[in-house]
């Protein structure tokens, strides 16, 4: 069995478990994935002040989002498909991210509906919604959020198009017979294909069965995407979502001040600085870069979160100290749920917990309200 120490050794570990076109979707970016290894590089790059004989015997990682306490600056974000990568596996993420006290996001593309997630974990549940041309349907899912007690909506605005991965292609995840392709892989993955593709039907996505019915699957997915995103959406049409939504709104995908700025202005109470983890358009700033200004710019008016390679609990405190009051986690959890289930994102989350009560410690600081850019260093 894989010894587990990092979010590296959990990747290591769900490499050697899925098949590849799945294994290949999470892991990869757009184009040449610059962007995707900046986003790691940037934030690993961050030179922090170490402090001596402060004090800090007693660490406080505990904070507030949105109006709820909770014990870690962290929250599980948006993941497609997430139920391919263990049986249901959305539930077991959010049932890892409950037990813990901190919000999981159900992505719209989730395998398992938001229904069958909040009735599985029974806790603190954020909804993922994407500009979708059938305002309608959105209005639906709006609905179904509220209906199954989602606390925050957070409205992907940086994927008005898919990007351009070319790993799906040669992968099997998309291209020339991409379904024979993921079929054969599946059967090499043997512990897999068991947990989830035969005991973790039905594939389907589960918000999305009312447009594409029970038949939906894997083979809806990716021509989906390609549909239904709308590029015409403007800051204007965010009004009604705003009128329908009466939780906390969170913008993400936000990479530029002036797109800070106007999030504020429409009256959303929080942001994710992101570039969609770099699947998105290849050769953007890294979260890291980006976010020092937009924090500048609006973290007085609204929630700053961030998200697009944190690997660890020192990149949270990293994060922080650049300017977010939280963050979120992505290919971390999932790595995590693929290689043990739920029992490695509860793993993970311990993980992150030491890593940061480290790297606190031997900054000096002993709150994370405390944490800010006077930990950083010049390198």
């Amino acid at each position: 069995m894989t010894t587990i120490a990092s979010t590296l050794d959990f990747r290591t570990a769900a490499k050697r478990r899925l098949p590849r076109f799945l294994f290949d979707y999470a892991d990869g970016g757009a184009y040449a994935e610059a962007t995707l290894a900046s986003n790691v590089a940037d934030l690993q790059a961050v030179a922090l002040r170490q402090r001596v004989l402060g004090d800090v015997a007693e660490i406080d990682l505990s904070t507030t989002l949105f109006g709820r306490a909770q014990p870690l600056p962290v929250a599980l974000g948006p993941i497609g498909i997430g139920g391919m990568y263990r049986r249901r596996g959305e539930t077991q993420a959010a049932r890892a991210a409950n037990a813990r006290g901190l919000p999981f996001t159900v992505s719209t593309v989730a395998l398992c509906s938001i229904g069958e997630i909040a009735r599985a974990s029974r806790g603190p549940l954020w909804f993922q919604l994407y500009v979708i041309r059938d305002r309608g349907f959105m209005g639906d899912l709006i609905a179904a959020a509220k209906e199954a007690g989602a606390e925050a909506l957070v409205f992907t605005v940086d994927m008005p198009v898919p990007g351009a991965r070319y790993r799906d292609a040669h992968s099997g995840m998309s291209g020339p017979n991409a379904p024979l392709r993921r079929v054969l892989q599946a059967i090499g993955k043997p512990g897999w294909a068991w947990d989830v593709g035969i005991r973790g039907r039905p594939h389907r996505l589960g918000n999305l069965e009312p447009v594409l019915g029970n038949a939906s699957g894997m083979n809806d997915y990716m021509g989906w995407l390609g549909a239904n995103f709308d590029p015409s959406i403007t800051w204007r049409d965010l009004d009604w979502i705003r009128a329908a939504w009466d939780g906390p709104l969170i913008i993400k995908g936000i990479l530029d001040p002036e797109d800070a700025l106007a999030a504020a202005d429409i009256g959303a109470n929080g942001i994710v600085v992101s570039n969609h983890g770099g699947r998105q358009l290849d050769g953007v700033l890294s979260s890291a870069r980006a976010l020092p200004a937009i924090a500048d710019a609006v973290r007085d008016r609204v929630t700053v979160l961030a998200d697009s390679g944190i690997r660890s609990g020192l990149d949270v405190v990293r994060m922080l100290a650049l300017g977010a009051h939280g963050v979120l986690l992505g290919r971390a959890w999932l790595y995590a749920l693929a290689a043990r289930g739920e029992a490695g994102v509860v793993q993970l989350l311990e993980l992150i917990e030491k890593e940061m009560r480290v790297a606190m410690t031997l900054t000096g600081v002993n709150a994370v309200a405390k944490i800010d850019r006077s930990i950083l260093a010049e390198r």
